[in-house]
């Protein structure tokens, strides 16, 4: 089971949304099946969150005309990313909200729900009640001035509204007022213990994960509100409090076990989804940005506990630091940035998957720029990977009449290479299997690099001439790694990959292939089909790059 987070729809996702989850996630997802695994790939659209309705009260228009327009717009821009979901759905999916609302109740039921009167911010200028992300203020932990209701962006503590300093309305700035209210809390103190035991005995998770995890359990956990004063939403399933809906943290994350059953409802196998669940030979994979931490090793974890039902609880929370750019926080406001609907507008999905996920920020926040997306094209797709395949399929196509040379006595160069191919296939599959995606990609790559260092050793134009037979054991060689390329590049780049299948006219899709494919050789007198150049040269200046973006931002301003 692979999960990456919901993302907010209020808007397009930037390129740093999609590197830390959506994209990481379908690597992993693409791996696995080309490894024969079963994989099932959910995620969703997340309507219901506080900028939803922010962003619907700026538009002044209803949030469900707003997240109707910006889920298809969402969902047709992942599918042009090349993201392999099995199901790519949305909270306002009637499945999600029926399956929320009988889950709360369960727990509900077993005694982590009670009530409780508690001051809430309300704005007497806008006349609503301020939730979460409805208000702004200084965090009382680290000081940071812009801390949102639900959490602080700059240290991940989990707030309160009432929490924060200097509160001001996320709509109209003003200074909010309290009012005591009656609301429904989860009770997650009860839970310290098994989350405690959870964290420490899962040797699955990373250290980051672990480590702020169980500093938040020091601290201590508190009861967080489930329901919330507004009613956009999912209604509130608890006796009394009908006119209340769930707070968002809460039925985000359990998205992903709606996700699983609408997908199997949809399949016919309505009751497939538990297999995914409570099967304890399935792992559940998610792919977040840090700053989603604590709602899935603590909140998601606290949830399915509370439930008794003994669910599988998240074999690895794998999150990533942030994505800059230009040394910059990505700021829609402030116009900085790419978003992934202006990035396909210049160039081609896996340009700019291969950039975003040869710097992915693993262990530090790494910066993203358009000498970065320029240098990565140039010279390790166009230069380094498209060069090697060019040059050898061409000259298979020119010297030997498209067909795969018949290889007689290799000599100790030529098996040397092809065990060293085999190597690189191995470490690549090693670091998938580590999540280490980053160095999976530049192993990857380096098969390039071993294919053009021996295309100049052997040197097959020379050798054509006067020792027939070497150049066509050194083109039997480099058609063996071309294919190999196809094969462990499909995850990262799989447009190309689909591109490079073709033109090797090998039967099927490389989509459907299998990993230890690449031990199987390509074989002699196969017939392969014209090279065509799969990558172009990006010529553009990084000024000349930024004046294309504001063109293609300016023709979408009304």
């Amino acid at each position: 089971m692979v999960t990456s987070a919901w993302p907010y729809i209020n808007y397009v996702p930037h390129l740093g949304n999609i590197v830390s989850s959506i994209l990481s996630a379908d690597v992993v997802t693409r791996y696995y099946r080309l490894k024969g695994d079963d994989v099932v790939y959910v995620t969703g659209s997340d309507e219901h969150g506080t900028p939803i309705e922010i962003e619907a009260v700026r538009l002044n228009i209803p949030p469900k005309q707003l997240t109707d327009r910006n889920h298809a717009q969402v969902s047709n821009l992942f599918e042009r990313w090349g993201i392999a979901f099995s199901n790519y759905t949305r909270t306002e999916n009637p499945v999600h909200k029926e399956f929320v609302r009988k889950f709360l109740l369960k727990i509900y039921e077993n005694g982590y729900i009670f009530t409780q009167e508690t001051e809430q911010l309300y704005c007497p200028n806008c006349d609503r009640f301020l939730p979460d992300r409805f208000v702004e203020g200084t965090c009382p932990h680290c000081g940071h001035e812009s801390a949102r209701g639900d959490q602080c962006d700059s240290c991940g503590t989990l707030l309160e509204p009432t929490n924060l300093l200097q509160p001001r309305c996320a709509i109209c700035s003003s200074t909010p007022i309290k009012e005591t209210r009656k609301h429904w809390y989860f009770d997650m103190p009860k839970l310290s213990e098994k989350l405690r035991d959870y964290i420490e005995n899962n040797k699955s998770l990373p250290d980051n994960a672990r480590n702020f995890t169980l500093n938040l359990l020091k601290e201590g956990l508190k009861p967080r509100p489930v329901t919330r004063d507004n009613k956009w939403g999912i209604p509130s399933p608890f006796p009394g409090s009908e006119e209340k809906t769930i707070y968002v943290w809460v039925e985000a994350v359990l998205g992903y076990l709606s996700a699983t059953v609408e997908y199997f409802k949809r399949k016919g196998e309505e009751e497939r989804w538990k297999e995914y669940w409570f099967n304890k030979e399935t792992k559940t994979l998610y792919f977040i940005g840090k700053d989603n931490i604590p709602f899935h090793t603590i909140i998601l974890p606290a949830l399915l506990l509370a439930t008794h039902e003994d669910y599988n609880l998240p074999w690895t929370v794998q999150s990533t630091e942030f994505l800059m750019f230009d040394g910059q926080a990505f700021s829609k406001s402030r116009r900085i940035g790419i978003w992934i609907d202006e990035a396909l507008e210049l160039f081609p999905a896996d340009y700019w998957r291969y950039s975003l996920l040869s710097i992915r920020p693993e262990v530090k926040d790494t910066n993203f720029s358009w000498t970065t997306l320029t240098e990565k094209v140039n010279s390790d797709l166009n230069d380094t990977l498209g060069n090697f395949i060019h040059r050898t399929l061409t000259f298979i196509n020119k010297r030997f009449n498209s067909a795969v040379p018949q290889p007689k006595s290799l000599d100790k160069k030529d098996k040397a290479i092809l065990e060293e191919a085999k190597e690189i296939v191995n470490k690549t599959a090693e670091r998938m299997e580590t999540f280490k995606l980053q160095e999976a990609l530049r192993y990857a790559i380096s098969l390039s690099h071993l294919g053009n260092r021996y295309f100049n050793e052997k040197e097959p134009w020379n050798t054509i001439k006067t020792a027939p037979q070497d150049s066509a054991n050194t083109l039997y060689v480099a058609a063996q790694l071309v294919k190999q390329l196809a094969i462990i590049l499909e995850p990262f780049i799989p447009f190309t990959a689909e591109k490079l299948w073709k033109l090797l006219n090998l039967s099927g899709s490389v989509h459907e292939q299998r990993w230890d494919e690449t031990a199987k050789e390509l074989a002699p007198d196969h017939k392969i089909n014209k090279a065509k150049p799969l990558f172009s040269k990006i010529e553009d200046s990084e000024e000349e790059l930024q004046a294309k973006l504001e063109k293609i931002r300016a023709a979408k301003e009304p």
